[in-house]
């Protein structure tokens, strides 16, 4: 679906800030590795029933960004007729999303009774998406909302990502 991956390009504009780099630990041989930690995988872990419940289609999924995976990272979206939505993992912290230009206007919120931080992102697209992260053992989960630039009349992304997080939530990871 052509919206969800322009959606996901832009989603991946705001998540490639966030991407570490190497942990500088040398090795054996006095390289250094990356060592990435393994997060939960939301293609994987979330079911077709529940995206579906969510409001998109399943069969619309996308892995990464644009289908390209991100270091550090756990991408997942899928497109329905009036939103996408993608859900990220990663070891990074909620600070940090907090720190990272461009994400403003946070706010606490609860949704399907977890605890996580509501933020947009600056640009042209601010207003058609929404986006929470929560924080998890792992790190934070984050699900995104952006709405369709096709349409009018839609609800404010926002009200969609807590209709979307009341089924999502409580599948993620704590």
């Amino acid at each position: 679906m052509k919206r969800a991956g322009t959606a996901m390009v832009v989603a991946g504009l705001a998540v490639v800030g966030l991407v570490g780099c190497d942990s500088g630990e040398p090795t054996s041989k006095g390289a250094t590795t990356t060592a990435e930690p393994v997060l939960w995988n939301p293609c994987t872990e979330i079911s077709d029933a529940a995206l579906s419940e969510a409001g998109v289609d399943p069969a619309t999924e996308e892995k990464g960004v644009a289908g390209v995976p991100q270091s550090g990272w756990e991408i997942c979206g899928w497109g329905g007729p009036n939103y996408s939505i993608t859900v990220y993992t990663t070891n990074k912290l909620v600070d940090e999303f907090e720190q990272k230009p461009g994400n403003v206007d946070f706010r606490d919120v609860t949704i399907a009774g977890r605890t996580g931080r509501e933020f947009k992102v600056t640009g042209a697209s601010k207003d058609l998406g929404c986006d929470v992260v929560f924080p998890a053992n792992q790190g934070v989960v984050q699900l995104q909302i952006f709405n369709s630039a096709l349409k009018t009349g839609l609800d404010d992304p926002c009200t969609y990502l807590e209709r979307v997080g009341e089924v999502l939530v409580p599948i993620f990871p704590s």
